[in-house]
């Protein structure tokens, strides 16, 4: 078969086309180490596992509404932001898991509730990939700063139940601005906490909505791929994607080298 010129030219095109648009999709890191690593805590840091079943048990072994309550969670906290009315995010979390249960016909009292939610986050593990990660990152200069939905007694009582209090320079909550993640406010905030320009400074996370958050406050971001989690496509990507914190380190801490 005999390909005239024509052709020949909008096959080459073609291939050009899908070559460019291979390598635009694929994110280079940015040129400048963070010098302010911010962490989100649940799910990046700590395993909900404890949580999940906690949850499970108080839905009557439902452990396909699991996933049902924590965006319960995250919608309304979203609604606090938009109606400018806070609530701690623990008490969020109670009144989601009463609702998800009113809407099963299962029978939960806000006692029941709170027990169910308040004791396993306060008593949640490390991924074991953590430690070694955070200890990683901190050999090569970083400050480490928590950035979390919870609330200052929260994240103290986690961060000393799971033993990671000594890896953290400082601890941020939005109690402090009573705005919830992923608003723009809170990374502004802490931005200026920390004292550090956006571009200067990252956000991990293993959540798409955070990472989506602090892309657009001009932050460098990473990704934590936990299982079960991925980028959405509509917001900008990661600059970094990570299976978890030590392959993150290790990514950083190649780039650092010259």
């Amino acid at each position: 078969m005999k390909l005239n010129l024509s052709a020949i030219v909008l096959i080459g095109v073609t291939l050009m086309s899908s070559t460019t648009i291979a390598a635009e999709s694929v994110k280079q890191p940015p040129r400048e180490l963070p010098k302010v690593i911010f962490f989100d805590v649940n799910e990046t840091l700590l395993d909900l596992g404890n949580v999940a079943l906690s949850v499970t048990k108080a839905l009557d072994g439902r452990d396909d509404l699991v996933a049902s309550w924590f965006t319960t969670m995250l919608h309304y906290s979203l609604v606090s932001n938009a109606i400018d009315d806070y609530h701690h995010f623990s008490d969020i979390g109670v009144a989601a898991l009463q609702l998800v249960a009113q809407q099963h016909h299962i029978a939960l009292t806000q006692a029941e509730a709170k027990q169910a939610i308040q004791v396993p986050f306060g008593d949640l593990q490390p991924h074991q990939d953590v430690i070694q990660g955070l200890k990683r990152l901190k050999a090569m200069g970083v400050k480490l700063v928590t950035l979390t939905n919870s609330s200052d007694a929260g994240i103290k009582s986690q961060l000393q139940n799971a033993k990671l209090t000594q890896y953290f320079d400082k601890s941020l909550t939005v109690q402090s601005v009573q705005i919830f993640k992923p608003d723009l406010r809170v990374y502004q905030w802490a931005l200026e906490q920390m004292d550090v320009d956006a571009k200067q400074s990252m956000l991990v996370a293993a959540h798409a909505w955070d990472i989506a958050g602090a892309s657009k406050a001009g932050m460098q971001t990473a990704f934590i791929q936990r299982p079960g989690k991925y980028q959405f496509e509509l917001f900008e990507k990661a600059d970094y994607v990570a299976s978890d914190i030590l392959s993150l380190a290790e990514q950083l801490s190649a780039r650092k080298k010259p």
